[in-house]
């Protein structure tokens, strides 16, 4: 949505294919965008391979999506990083495409540990071969879901291995990347893209008292009643709370909070710490308004974030979320101006790229008449 709204300020013509749910929401942006047709997409949380599971939805999506990318003809395919079956539906048409990944680069490197360990790189002997054991462990499944994508594209018509995107664009803060001497040449860090789900604004509780901002994960492998345990904790802290989410009010919500899908921009512009679970699009909302943070991660890549941000100094990481644990990390946030000074220091986004100018580059840099 947020890049769909940087190419029309620019004078492209974007069109946005997505899920049903965000359709209208996409329209009253002023962007044109539509439905998959044909495309049902089945809940993946138990299936027993969820790597096989995903190709098999690539599969689903490049044959859903190639009619309408035929009837667009356009100059550029972007494609979300885990929506493999929109980049094979490029290819099957000979349209350039570029990645999105909403996040840090997450490719696996000869020089780091594997994505999700939340380490640091090794250094030294014992570092360096703690890492290279580490990516000996994982690299059977690389190897795995590289069998799976050649399986799944060969289905669709395309041969086992391709070119991949002629451009990625990497969306996070230079804070949270991890350099890298094998980073990708057509690889660019061009900054968050971050989009406000909800129009509404919520007034918090009256007061002077620090605001904590509480934002529940909405990823199905995030912690679970994590509002709830965080109000306990701050009872009797002396703050303010708001609850950031589309869910229900916690139960017995106190008169010191608030509850709702207000904008979130707005609300950190006014919070002293931010309490999430450590997805991407949230960190980098509270890092862009130097709001410090206390994390509470869940499965998949949020212990990667929460350490990346810990090391960083932007906040804490409390695992396993205790009552006592939260309390604790919340007062250390609002008693150490440390905290906030590199969450500060973290906002700087001035060596990025801007991502259509990235995108018009890449295509422009394509011989005349080539395809993916």
């Amino acid at each position: 949505m947020a890049l769909c709204l940087r190419f029309a300020e620019a004078g492209d013509t974007p069109v946005l294919l997505t899920g049903g749910r965000w359709v209208d929401a996409a329209v009253g942006e002023g962007i044109t965008a539509s439905r998959v047709t044909g495309l049902s997409l089945a809940d993946l949380r138990d299936a027993p391979d969820i790597g096989r599971a995903l190709h098999d939805q690539a599969a689903v999506l490049a044959t859903a999506l190639t009619p309408q990318l035929a009837a667009l003809a356009p100059d550029l395919v972007v494609c979300d990083v885990l929506a493999l079956g929109a980049g094979m539906a490029a290819e099957l048409l000979g349209v350039p495409w570029a990645q999105l990944s909403p996040h840090p680069l997450y490719e696996p490197s000869r020089w780091l540990p594997p994505m999700g360990s939340g380490l640091a790189p090794g250094t030294g002997v014992r570092g360096r071969l703690r890492d290279a054991v580490l990516r000996a462990m994982t690299a059977r499944s690389i190897r795995q879901g590289e069998r799976q994508r050649a399986v799944v594209r060969q289905r669709v018509g395309l041969p086992p291995r391709g070119p991949g995107p002629v451009v990625r664009l990497i969306a996070t803060l230079p804070a949270l990347e991890v350099p890298r001497p094998d980073w990708p040449d057509n690889a660019h860090v061009v900054g968050p893209l971050l989009w406000e789900a909800s129009r509404s604004r919520m007034t918090p509780p009256p007061g002077t008292a620090p605001l904590v901002m509480i934002a529940p994960s909405t990823a199905w492998t995030g912690a679970t009643g994590m509002a709830e345990m965080t109000l306990e904790a701050l009872r009797d802290m002396g703050v303010r709370a708001v609850v950031s989410t589309f869910a229900p009010p916690p139960a017995c919500l106190p008169e010191w909070a608030r509850s709702g899908p207000g904008r979130q921009d707005e609300l950190l512009r006014e919070s002293s710490v931010l309490v999430c679970g450590g997805g991407h699009g949230m960190l980098v909302k509270a890092l862009r308004a130097a709001v410090p943070v206390v994390v509470v991660p869940g499965g998949g890549d949020q212990w990667e974030m929460a350490n990346r941000v810990a090391r960083q100094g932007s906040g804490l990481i409390v695992r396993p979320a205790t009552v006592d644990g939260l309390r604790e990390a919340v007062r250390r946030v609002l008693d150490d101006p440390g905290f906030a000074a590199a969450a500060s220091a973290a906002a700087d986004a001035a060596d990025v790229r801007d991502p259509v100018e990235v995108c018009r580059a890449a295509v422009d840099a394509l011989p005349e008449g080539a395809s993916t």
